[in-house]
């Protein structure tokens, strides 16, 4: 299953139109997208706040990532607070980054309440998806000096976690699943290994194999199947084969 690393601003000193900041409310987002991200199984890693957008780009470039994500928001640098809107960025050369760019506005389209103003931009001098190895973008949420924009940021924190992280899925071409309560399961296949898969299809590539007693944990229950992790390993298993 995909690994991605997970870039919200550091940028505190960029103050919202009615109160926060860009580091607050990006790592606000961030958290709500973590449920969203296990019960769907991408796993992460993460910056912090005290990091910068250089130290975020060298730790990124530091592991093997399928993509490289980072969580803005804009402003003018005018003092005009009537701008709206959201801005996907990639780098003009980078084929995954730009049709990973296009999935996200595309599902940003349908909460942002001004959907003719959401595009995606190509981009040379953004250091996240211009210095990162994976490919990467860098989404522009709204703009933080525009009050209407701040707001729909407070105001929509799961609602947006959530649209990125359908985003997400969709390019990797992976179930969305909505969070779930996460327990154990030991299990159980009369002496074989069970097939870990990246899809809940016995089609789908298989991706590991969990020998029979062995105790994993749930993320998620789709009919029929399950999303396990086990020794590190996350992907599909028929749910026959558990028990809870």
């Amino acid at each position: 299953m995909p690994t991605i690393y997970l870039s919200p601003s550091t940028q505190e000193f960029n103050p919202y139109n009615g109160g926060g900041n860009e580091e607050y409310y990006m790592n606000l987002i961030a958290d709500a997208m973590e449920p969203y991200l296990a019960a769907s199984g991408i796993q992460y890693v993460r910056n912090t706040p005290e990091m910068t957008a250089a130290t975020s780009i060298a730790a990124s470039n530091s592991g093997n990532y399928d993509l490289h994500f980072a969580l803005h928001s804009n402003a003018t640098g005018s003092g005009d607070g009537s701008v709206r809107g959201s801005e996907v960025y990639y780098f003009p050369t980078s084929e995954q980054g730009k049709r990973f760019a296009d999935i996200v506005a595309e599902n940003l389209q349908l909460i942002y309440p001004l959907p003719d103003r959401v595009r995606t931009v190509p981009t040379t001098t953004l250091g996240e998806v211009r210095r990162v190895k994976a490919p990467g973008v860098l989404v522009e949420i709204a703009y933080h000096d525009n009050f209407e924009d701040a707001q729909w940021i407070r105001d929509n924190i799961d609602a947006i976690a959530a649209n990125l992280v359908l985003s997400l899925t969709e390019y990797f071409g992976i179930p969305f699943n909505t969070p779930q309560p996460i327990f154990t399961a030991s299990v159980a296949t009369r002496g074989s290994n069970l097939n870990i898969r990246y899809n809940p299809s016995t089609e789908a590539q298989i991706i590991g194999k969990i020998p029979n007693g062995a105790e994993v944990v749930v993320y998620a229950q789709l009919p029929d199947w399950s999303l396990v992790g086990y020794n590190g390993q996350v992907g599909y298993v028929s749910s026959q084969y558990l028990q809870y």
